[in-house]
């Protein structure tokens, strides 16, 4: 099992990727690169098949973008590293199904995160948003990925 902000453990051929940034999950410039590299690694190796990312804890799954880190100096139009925004909204030739095990409040960018799985399950207390609508500004991958996951 690796350390830092992003934990992987290998189960067979299950790569599990577990977002442990208290107290929210918030993902940072330097996370959003860590995990871009992590589903990266997950997509180049053969000897795995499935992805699950979850977060750590019960109460966030997490909230998106960290804005503690931009209010000290994080760019919104940084370097978000492979994948782009929390290195899966963009990753290219990724054939291999990712579930997200949402856990608890997933919202803003970790919405966009949930919504670039295949596979969404959520836990009985999880709750979803995108606080971006309120605030006038556009969630970029949600408004794309969320009307093709739901129906009319």
């Amino acid at each position: 099992m690796t350390e830092g902000p992003i934990k992987t453990r290998r189960d067979g051929h299950v790569l599990e990727v577990t977002l442990d940034r208290p107290k929210a999950n918030a993902i940072d410039l330097a996370t959003s690169r860590i995990m871009g590299d992590t589903f990266a690694t997950f997509r180049d190796d053969p000897e795995l098949r499935v992805c699950i990312v979850t977060g750590a804890g019960e109460k966030f799954f997490c909230p998106g973008w960290d804005l503690k880190a931009a209010a000290a100096g994080d760019e919104v139009d940084g370097d978000y590293g492979v994948g782009g925004f929390g290195g899966l909204q963009e990753l290219r030739g990724l054939n291999k199904p990712v579930i997200a095990a949402v856990n608890g409040i997933c919202c803003g960018g970790g919405l966009e995160l949930a919504l670039s799985a295949d596979i969404i399950l959520a836990a009985d207390h999880a709750s979803f948003a995108l606080p971006e609508i309120r605030s006038g500004t556009v969630a970029d991958a949600a408004t794309v990925k969320l009307p093709k996951r739901i129906p009319y």
